[in-house]
């Protein structure tokens, strides 16, 4: 079974979500990259999760929020805004803490869920897995696959290592 009909058998996305909003984002020509848990998925082995993180460039998230909205359920969040559809248990968090800004214009493609996307750098991808194992706001489970994930990079990319704050590489230990 290829990736992208195996994930899409997971989230059970029988709405076609995920298509649909990779089409508004290309016919609408909005800047974007892949980060969180899928981001990581591009740069070691991949897991399963229903999630997918998208940051948007800044200038165009208003607007594709506004778009998002005539199609899909939009619920805001104080630094995400998560669109859903009927018919699909994929959640897709477009993030907009403003740390994540730079990210799309620094992005590479990547082979990502069977797809060819945009993908936040490595480093930026552990720069913002670092961001939320840090957040006390996070439930705690959330920053425990955080420090997985950040588990994996660091073993497929030993050198990343001083990127990752001390007290953090501790809890890895």
């Amino acid at each position: 079974m290829q990736a992208l009909t195996f994930w899409k058998t997971v989230v059970m996305d029988e709405s076609d979500l995920l298509e649909r909003l990779l089409a508004l984002l290309a016919a609408r020509d909005i800047h974007f990259c892949v980060i969180g848990g899928q981001a990581v998925n591009a740069y070691a082995d991949p897991v399963v999760s229903l999630d997918l993180d998208l940051v948007v460039a800044v200038d165009q998230i208003d607007d594709l929020v506004a778009l998002l909205a005539e199609e899909f359920e939009v619920k805001h969040f104080p630094h995400s805004v998560h669109v859903y559809a009927p018919g699909s248990d994929l959640r897709i968090q477009l993030q907009t803490d403003p740390r994540y800004t730079d990210f799309p214009g620094r992005a590479q493609m990547q082979r990502v869920l069977g797809l060819d996307l945009p993908v936040a750098t490595l480093e930026d991808t552990l720069r913002g897995k670092v961001w939320a194992a840090l957040d006390p706001e996070r439930r705690a489970s959330k920053r425990q696959k955080d420090l997985a994930d950040i588990a994996r990079l660091l073993e497929t990319y030993p050198d990343l290592r001083p990127l990752v704050p001390p007290a953090l590489l501790a809890r890895l230990l």
